[in-house]
């Protein structure tokens, strides 16, 4: 490889951390079967991550048609679920296995 062409992968390697770097991360736990805080408020616009925290003992689904998401997440665990962007507007979620409880919403402004 040239002098040239390594200098340009490394730009490149650098810029993609930088653009991971920037992801903005917004808490979402999980406990007694519902979702904390029930809504998130989130920049429109914007791709971010959602970490989802499962204080509870059993598995719960984050599931969202309208965010075309949907992710298991064990017991005591947590998970990453990237959202966005989004149009300004409200998402909702739920807990797939405990639907009367587990109920939240993405607010993208």
């Amino acid at each position: 490889m040239t002098r040239i062409a390594s200098s340009f992968a490394i730009a490149a390697l650098l810029s993609v951390g930088t653009a991971q770097a920037e992801t903005k991360v917004f808490d979402l736990n999980i406990k007694d079967h519902h979702f904390q805080p029930e809504a998130v408020t989130i920049p429109a616009g914007e791709k971010v991550k959602l970490m989802v925290h499962n204080q509870d003992a059993t598995p719960e689904e984050f599931e969202s048609y309208e965010l075309n998401r949907e992710k298991i997440i064990p017991g005591n665990s947590k998970a990453v679920i990237f959202v966005g962007p989004l149009e300004p507007g409200e998402y909702p979620f739920f807990g797939e296995f405990n639907q009367a409880t587990a109920q939240g919403r993405v607010i993208a402004e």
